[in-house]
């Protein structure tokens, strides 16, 4: 099995900000190799410790045949990130979105390793017809060429419901190395973390927040599980999410900030209040009130307000901004100017590019 950077491994179980990377389109709905690159040097220096290619939020669609884009997009965000590295000394976490039955991933895994990726993220949507007994040995099987990152996808994007029984035989997978979170739901959440404490690799596995309705209350919140009379305690280490494909240097400086509150010390009510703050822009990016419709085209449309995309084009025609989520956008623009980064990405754009 091809084995994780230790620099990286150190990055990660330390926690990390790592956004899941859109994709660059043209107006004919071509790669935007330009445009790409200048997303990944966005987050690169804004200080985002990873990047995850592949993934939902850069559209699943790029494995069809006739679309053919799944090589070409890995291989252009994992090259600019090498340039980066080399340039400045610095590691960064490399991870690659892996999905489909066992065939498919294996094959990505495969590719994965060659093109060098760090870990994979295994995702478990669209095997709805697994059982999770056959989902566990997929995971096995990848994770005997990959370092895996286990995945809780919501079910509104194609995920499913687990029990804290299938996330403790999960984590008990040597290989699988962290777990992201993303069911968008808090019962849910709390099944995971008490199936990774069951664990007795519950050390060895780092959980990452990808609620993106919840983040900061995620990344601030302790959990105990008894266990055995025992007290285990998991936090969220970092986060890996769409949200945070936009205004990346805030968040950036917003998670180097809050992770003075590991060590136990009273949370601020203004914390709490930017939580909520955070939520709300959420959901106007990710059109919560129509079902996630226009997730990806609102996270585009903020990248294309900033000047890092020149559109809002994603692969499939008619995946475009819901009636009403532009004005949605302006509203948590104009309520929540804090946290923006524009002027960072005013700043660099021109060298970026």
């Amino acid at each position: 099995m091809k084995q994780i950077r230790s620099e990286a491994k150190k990055i990660l179980n330390n926690g990390a900000v790592i956004p899941a990377i859109p994709l660059a389109l043209d107006e004919n709905r071509m790669f935007d190799e330009k445009r790409q690159r200048t997303l990944v040097r966005y987050y690169l220096n804004a200080g985002a410790g990873g990047i995850a290619v592949a993934v939902h939020t850069t559209q699943f669609a790029i494995r069809l045949p006739e679309v053919n884009l799944f090589h070409t997009v890995v291989k252009t965000v994992l090259d600019e990130i090498d340039h980066f590295e080399k340039k400045n000394n610095k590691v960064i976490v490399k991870l690659v979105g892996v999905c489909g039955k066992v065939e498919q991933a294996v094959s990505e895994a495969r590719f994965a390793a060659e093109v060098n990726a760090d870990i994979v993220l295994l995702s478990p949507g669209g095997i709805d017809d697994l059982t999770e007994d056959e989902i566990i040995e997929r995971t096995k099987i990848v994770s005997k060429m990959m370092p895996v990152f286990g995945f809780y996808l919501q079910p509104l994007a194609g995920g499913r419901i687990f029990s804290a029984g299938y996330w403790k035989r999960l984590a008990d997978i040597e290989g699988v190395e962290a777990i992201k979170c993303a069911p968008f739901n808090r019962y849910q959440t709390i099944e995971l973390v008490r199936g990774v404490a069951l664990s007795e690799r519950r050390d060895e596995i780092t959980l990452y927040t990808g609620n993106d309705d919840n983040i900061l209350i995620d990344l601030l919140t302790k959990y105990e599980v008894n266990v055995n009379g025992r007290t285990i305690e998991k936090r969220f280490a970092g986060g890996l999410l769409g949200h945070w494909a936009v205004w990346t240097k805030s968040v950036v400086d917003l998670f180097e900030k809050i992770r003075a509150y590991r060590d136990g010390r009273d949370i601020p009510a203004e914390l709490l209040a930017l939580a909520v703050k955070i939520t709300d822009a959420n959901s106007a990016f990710f059109d919560a009130a129509n079902g996630y419709a226009g997730s990806i085209a609102g996270v585009h449309e903020v990248l294309r307000r900033q000047g890092i995309f020149k559109g809002i084009w994603c692969i499939n025609p008619n995946e475009t901004l819901s009636p009403g989520q532009s004005e949605e956008i302006d509203r948590v623009y104009a309520d929540y100017p804090e946290l923006n980064d524009d002027e960072f990405v005013k700043t660099y754009l021109s060298e970026w590019l």
